[in-house]
């Protein structure tokens, strides 16, 4: 996505549009355009992504003890379309969709975080997140989500330092004792966030994960904002 000025948002109940792409929610399911251009490359990126919610989430959660900064699991199941006429992707799968939002920007609350999310075969998700505060603090929750969206907060299975990033973003998930969580491959990796899939065991059961590690304080550091814009594009309008 690219960065722009305050002139390129709108927004309705239904409609959240930034410059020419958009997402769109009708009732049963968001849609996303995406019309972008791509960084480093100036390639185009366009095309749509549908997500289908199979599961509808119940509850939001708070993060912080100030109420500050809030996290909902929106879809924890979800039928996932993308279809990208450029460069030419296209397939369909399950998904999750999630949000954090709240009153002041993540590197205000927070120093680090560490996240993933699993398909059970019962049709539940499991999700552990966790982190620090920016003041030191620690917080974290473990959570079966249930097929009707109900949200069971359990308690946090062992944890399990993973080999860290190419940039060194530390790693770090749960999975049941005695059991060795692994990354299989690595999707994203920037100075200060990483997005891998694990091969793990969590609630007994064998699981491809999705994880995400985020340091806040590496991207609150000069040198990263300095590098941001050549990753992802700036523009006024």
């Amino acid at each position: 996505m690219t960065e722009r000025g305050r002139a390129a948002l709108w927004r309705d109940a239904t409609t959240l549009r930034i410059g020419p792409s958009q997402l769109h929610w009708d009732g049963n399911g968001l849609t996303i355009d995406v019309e972008e251009v791509g960084a480093t490359l100036p390639v185009p990126v366009r095309g749509r992504i549908r997500v289908t919610p199979e599961v509808l989430g119940q509850r939001r959660f708070r993060l912080d003890p100030s109420g500050r900064h809030i996290w909902e699991p929106l879809a924890p199941r979800a039928h996932v379309e993308v279809d990208f006429p450029a460069p030419g992707v296209r397939w369909a799968g399950t998904g999750y969709l999630d949000a954090n939002h709240g009153s002041e920007p993540l590197e205000a609350g927070f120093a680090d975080w560490q996240w993933s999310r699993a398909h059970l075969a019962d049709g539940q998700t499991a999700v552990i997140y966790e982190g620090r505060l920016k003041g030191g603090e620690g917080f974290g929750m473990a959570l079966r989500i249930g097929r009707d969206g109900s949200a069971e907060v359990v308690e946090m299975p062992a944890p399990i330092e993973l080999e860290p990033s190419g940039w060194r973003v530390r790693r770090q998930t749960r999975a049941d004792p005695g059991w060795r969580a692994r990354v299989t491959e690595t999707w994203e990796d920037t100075p200060f966030y990483a997005r891998s899939a694990l091969s793990s065991r969590i609630f007994g059961e064998d699981v491809e994960a999705v994880h995400e590690s985020l340091s806040m304080t590496r991207f609150a550091s000069p040198v990263v904002q300095w590098m941001l814009p050549f990753r992802m594009p700036r523009r006024r309008g």
